[in-house]
């Protein structure tokens, strides 16, 4: 009975958390020589649900101006999602 409680307390801090940081904070990618284009557009749909066009101007702008703010939201929403990122091979912060 114990983890199942360890386990509820975790939940609990989490969602505390969530309300605690109410802060917007930015998901942000930036250009390498490696990835390609369609590589980043999968991923920036795969991970941050963008639509086709949402994917391919934000990796337009990434190209051209070397990074974007791909999503904006709570450090706890973000970080699930700049970490499949960076498991992609793509560099990406949350600032």
């Amino acid at each position: 009975m114990k983890p199942l409680e360890h386990s509820v307390e975790n939940e609990e801090e989490l969602l505390l958390d969530e309300l605690v940081d109410t802060e917007e904070h930015d998901l942000v990618v930036f250009n390498d020589d490696f990835n390609t284009f369609d590589h980043v557009t999968k991923i920036l749909i795969k991970v941050c649900k963008h639509s086709q066009e949402q994917a391919e101007q934000c990796t337009m702008i990434i190209h051209y101006k070397g990074k974007c703010s791909v999503k904006k939201g709570s450090i706890g929403k973000l970080k699930p999602m700049c970490e499949s990122i960076l498991d992609a091979g793509i560099q990406a912060t949350i600032v």
